[in-house]
């Protein structure tokens, strides 16, 4: 006879939460170099825009003056200075004059150099240029340990009147790429306005129900309603919204709050934390093991069955929203990617509502199954199908945790995903064990104590376990990259993936890493380089946002011509819309069409 285990369930619960809380330090923390050292656990440091302050100045019709102040105790690495210069019409090539700076051997970088208290920067443009937005790059670190992520300060230069005036990112840059495909690359100057964006995010909402990571979740709570009343549905269709929004809403607020505390992260940002991922393949384990049977987390989980009008269904409900959103952040839907690009460029109350609008879209399916009789009417009778359909979708749920602990393997290396596959099974051993009661349960939080240290564990350095290469026949990716091989005249494909990215994963099988693609790669001349995004790294963050994106997967086809401006492909592939892609850019016109 199964037995109630809340109990267990909150237990559970509190080692989940105590997985996260490396995670929430990660969040917050994306741009650390390593952890603080014991002189620099109570150091309060500057925000970014005090510890570096950068001021332009016109020299002349073609010189430029870059005079950082840098602060006490606070540095700028040399290497990491970027300038670019572009007028309406293309870039202005310049040559930067740069100071001697001191030598420093650096944790992450090796030999490098670095400015103290000022560095003093003489940029020389090309001749005949009127007027140009300046873009200057710039990484800097604290002598205490903390290293802030890549900046970018944007100047509006005018060298007839000789004015140099700070600007936000101009929006029209967004990397200069066209859109291509479907219509979810349609860009704000095509369309425009608000209420657009907030289509674009209520569209993609709801299309995030159909995704892998999503719709088992959905499907359980769809279960609940075959035997509930009118009043029940209404009132669980209705939790349910609101945790989604609410779930949709406060991850908005930790990007907006960690963004503008000078953060470069984006939708799925959790993902890239080993902690995290360990903790929700625990949960996928022990909500599959409830629906097995093996335990019984009654209706505080799943909400099914008889239990829909009591307090605990009710909990249930509000809680299945907010995982349906966990669930969900490792996909991004069309015209999710758009809205996603349009919200982190707005300021932080639009950003909120645009949110806000992908959860009523994601949460909109339910709602209308709650009060539609004729939606309701399309869903078989209930019977003893019920019981068995629940057992079978545990295995979506099992599923699921796999790839989890797959994806913080490639993250961390074997022997850490083999810990955590020891962690599972120790969860699975003591939810069954809690079941008896008396002593048993005392071991059974030993279990679950021993799943946390398991979970929390990392081995040594396992990155040589990693390939960035998704493939054979691609490079890993870099700007400098793709700017060498266009000047060349070799176009580019630059996939934005990461291994928790379902969407990039069914695009890369479906697709992209067929016999098929790959032999049009190199017919048509065209390289492929993959910007792997499964761990933080602020570059390629920078990259997204370059291009008006916060999530992956992003597709850029590169001309050959770096005077040509890449297509932007849809975040859903078809063959038939890479081949023309590759078309478009192709060195050898003459290569394989479309067959």
């Amino acid at each position: 006879m199964r037995i109630n285990t809340s109990s267990a369930f909150r237990i559970l619960v509190a080692a989940v939460l105590l997985l996260l809380v490396p995670a929430l330090g990660q969040a917050n923390s994306f741009s650390n170099k390593s952890a603080f050292d014991g002189t620099s656990g109570n150091v309060e440091f500057l925000p970014v825009e005090e510890a570096y302050q950068v001021n332009v100045e016109v020299l002349d019709d073609e010189r430029l003056r870059i005079y950082w102040s840098i602060a006490d105790d606070y540095y700028l690495y040399q290497h990491r200075f970027k300038f670019e210069l572009n007028d309406a019409q293309s870039p202005v090539p310049v040559t930067a004059q740069l100071p001697i700076g001191l030598e420093k051997v650096d944790e992450f970088f090796g030999e490098v150099v670095v400015y103290y208290n000022f560095a003093d920067i003489e940029l020389q443009a090309a001749p005949g240029t009127d007027r140009a937005t300046l873009a200057i790059g710039s990484q800097g670190c604290a002598d205490a340990g903390l290293c802030y992520p890549p900046q970018t300060h944007y100047f509006d230069v005018d060298f007839i009147t000789a004015s140099a005036t700070p600007m936000d990112e101009p929006p029209a840059k967004s990397g200069g790429a066209q859109t291509y495909g479907a219509s979810d690359t349609n860009s704000l100057a095509a369309v425009g306005t608000l209420p657009y964006m907030l289509l674009l995010a209520f569209l993609g909402g709801a299309i995030l129900n159909l995704m892998p990571c999503v719709f088992p979740i959905l499907s359980l709570k769809v279960l609940s309603f075959a035997r509930s009343t009118d009043h029940d549905r209404h009132m669980h269709s209705w939790l349910y919204s609101a945790g989604v929004v609410f779930s949709f809403v406060a991850v908005a607020a930790l990007l907006i709050a960690l963004q503008q505390a000078g953060q470069a992260i984006g939708w799925g940002f959790q993902l890239q934390s080993p902690g995290f991922v360990i903790a929700l393949a625990y949960l996928f384990i022990a909500m599959g093991l409830s629906l097995s049977g093996v335990v019984d987390f009654g209706g505080s989980l799943m909400n099914t069955g008889s239990g829909l009008a009591d307090r605990g269904g009710l909990a249930g409900s509000f809680f299945t929203g907010v995982l349906a959103v966990v669930v969900a952040s490792p996909c991004t839907a069309p015209f999710m990617g758009t809205a996603l690009g349009f919200a982190v460029s707005q300021p932080p109350h639009i950003a909120l509502l645009v949110f806000a609008a992908l959860g009523a879209g994601m949460a909109a399916p339910l709602l209308i199954l709650g009060y539609s009789s004729f939606a309701r009417k399309l869903m078989p009778k209930p019977g003893a199908w019920m019981e068995t359909l629940k057992q079978f979708l545990a295995f979506p749920l099992y599923a699921t945790a796999l790839w989890l602990l797959w994806v913080a393997g490639r993250q961390t290396g074997v022997n850490t995903m083999t810990a955590a596959l020891a962690g599972a099974l120790f969860i699975a051993l003591g939810l069954w064990l809690w079941r008896y009661g008396n002593w048993s349960r005392a071991v059974a939080v030993a279990c679950v104590v021993g799943a946390i240290g398991l979970g929390t564990w990392r081995a040594g350095d396992e990155s040589g376990l990693q390939s960035s290469l998704k493939r054979a026949n691609t490079v890993a990716w870099s700007e400098q990259g793709i700017d060498e091989l266009r000047a060349n005249g070799t176009p580019v494909f630059v996939d934005v993936t990461a291994d928790w990215c379902i969407t990039c994963l069914a695009n890369e099988s479906a697709v992209l890493f067929t016999d098929r693609m790959t032999q049009a790669f190199a017919d048509h001349g065209v390289v492929y380089m993959v910007a792997d995004w499964t761990n933080y790294d602020a570059d390629i963050a920078a990259y997204l946002r370059k291009y008006g994106r916060n999530g992956i997967p992003l597709y850029l086809m590169y001309p050959g011509d770096k005077n040509g401006e890449p297509l932007l492909l849809p975040q859903l592939l078809t063959h038939d819309t890479v081949l023309t892609a590759l078309e478009q850019v192709s060195t050898k016109p003459t290569a394989i069409a479309s067959n």
